[in-house]
């Protein structure tokens, strides 16, 4: 007994000798960056000791500000506090809100599984026909709701279960939707490229559009990667439907496909702005949900107003925090310095959006999506454009990075989701994911390195 309370106390001051010299590591890579960066170091090095301490990023961006503002220069408070109000007075921000009520009406009124139905209807009858149908679903409910974290739960609460029951490996099933779910932030409405366009004062509309052929191409990408994995595996296939199932189908799930011919056609026509659109999204939903196929109770709406504004809320004090964040680097001019330090690495289109997609993926691990685009959206995005890169092409190279970050511990919201409705842990999710994740990174360098993929529909729309 006593050599096995030796060995374990031996481990115990292991363990803290190593946190210790950890800890000192840190320390003197924060201190070094203080020194070597000047103001841009301080910035940095104070936001990455408050994040490493388990603050949440909206408070630690908050604590930045007021940290650096009180100790190393001289703005007035009424400025900070006029900011913090003006900062997020902008009509556009009222999308975010509206798009996450949207969302969670479409999640509760029984869209999600009509449009399973219309997709396993066509594709059904294909190796590993209901995975592929749980992506086309994700797809379609993707061009009206605008978050993955909702298409996730939208369409994995129902396809999963059902894949499990047929005779998929819960592993397969999940990693299916895991990825698919992310499509909610790149297709049509996406509150990331809301905060992208608000952060960079990009066209929101031109940025929805944008987002199509992309969100196409990566369905397309992910049905083949589950595909050849079902066929190799001789996964079950489902009988082929008639036409008749299929044309009674799409009937079903035409009401909720019909938002994104509003939300197009109301936006390209000019009939009303992305804001407006969200409102439109907001209130056919709610109308659909609740007297078209009447699967929400209208006695339910409360709850999920009250969870729409619970989650708006805590998005909009993200904003709140990062417009500070981003009203101190405006001030301490360092976006600027950012992009000449940029450009006299003379990195060149290529070797800066190489940069960049190594960057936004390294803080994929430590931040949640809408963190990350508020604070490094306005540092990168003014050296992009010094280098004749297109803000739109960037904003959706941005988002398919996030739609990375979501995929992947130890911040990645879908897997947290999913591993929810499956009870599966978080580290067999992320071996699951794996074949998916790799598709996902080719997919992201063709977004990067094919502007014309993101930039032909919105000029063709006249939105540029």
């Amino acid at each position: 007994m006593s050599h096995a309370n030796n060995a374990l106390t031996a481990v115990a001051q292991m363990s803290k000798q190593r946190a210790g010299a950890w800890l000192l590591g840190i320390g003197a890579i924060l201190l070094a960056l203080c020194f070597i960066g000047g103001k841009v170091g301080i910035v940095f090095a104070l936001l990455l000791a408050l994040m490493l301490t388990g603050i949440p990023v909206s408070i630690a961006l908050g604590l930045t500000v007021l940290m650096f503002m009180y100790l190393l220069t001289h703005v007035p408070v009424e400025a900070v506090a006029l900011k913090l109000f003006s900062g997020i007075e902008k009509f556009e921000i009222m999308a975010i809100p509206l798009f996450i009520l949207a969302g969670n009406f479409l999640t509760h009124g029984g869209v999600a599984k009509r449009m399973i139905k219309f997709a396993t209807s066509l594709i059904g009858h294909w190796h590993g026909g209901l995975a592929l149908a749980g992506i086309i679903a994700c797809a379609m409910f993707a061009l009206v709701c605008g978050s993955s974290v909702a298409t996730v739960v939208a369409i994995g609460s129902i396809i999963l279960p059902a894949m499990v029951k047929q005779g998929y490996p819960k592993r397969f099933g999940a990693g299916v939707i895991i990825t698919a779910g992310s499509l909610g932030i790149l297709m049509l409405p996406s509150i990331p490229k809301v905060i992208y366009a608000i952060s960079t004062n990009t066209s929101i509309g031109a940025l929805f559009l944008a987002g199509l052929f992309p969100g196409i191409l990566l369905t397309v990408m992910l049905c083949t990667t589950t595909w050849v994995l079902a066929k190799k595996n001789g996964y079950p296939r489902m009988r082929k439907a008639s036409w008749g199932e299929r044309l009674k189908a799409f009937k079903e799930s035409v009401w909720g496909l019909m938002l994104v011919v509003i939300i197009i056609g109301g936006i390209t026509k000019g009939i009303f702005t992305p804001t407006e659109a969200a409102a439109m999204s907001a209130v056919y939903a709610f109308l659909i949900s609740v007297f078209v196929y009447k699967d929400m109770p209208l006695k339910k709406t409360p709850e999920v107003l009250k969870k729409s504004a619970s989650l708006s809320a805590m998005l909009l004090y993200i904003i709140t925090n990062a417009v500070l964040f981003s009203f101190l680097m405006a001030h301490e001019n360092i976006p600027q310095a950012m992009a000449d330090w940029i450009l006299a690495k003379d990195l060149g289109q290529a070797g800066f959006l190489f940069f960049t997609n190594i960057l936004l993926l390294l803080a994929g691990n430590v931040m949640e999506p809408s963190s990350i685009i508020l604070v490094m959206a306005p540092i990168l995005h003014p050296a992009a454009i010094r280098l004749g890169i297109d803000a739109v092409h960037f904003g959706i190279m941005i988002d398919a990075n996030m739609e990375v970050g979501l995929c992947h511990p130890p911040v990645g919201l879908n897997l947290y989701v999913a591993s929810g409705i499956s009870k599966m842990s978080i580290s067999e999710l992320t071996v699951a994911v794996m074949p998916w994740l790799l598709t996902m990174l080719v997919f992201l360098v063709i977004v990067t390195y094919w502007p014309g993929l993101s930039l032909w529909l919105p000029k063709a729309m006249g939105l540029m």
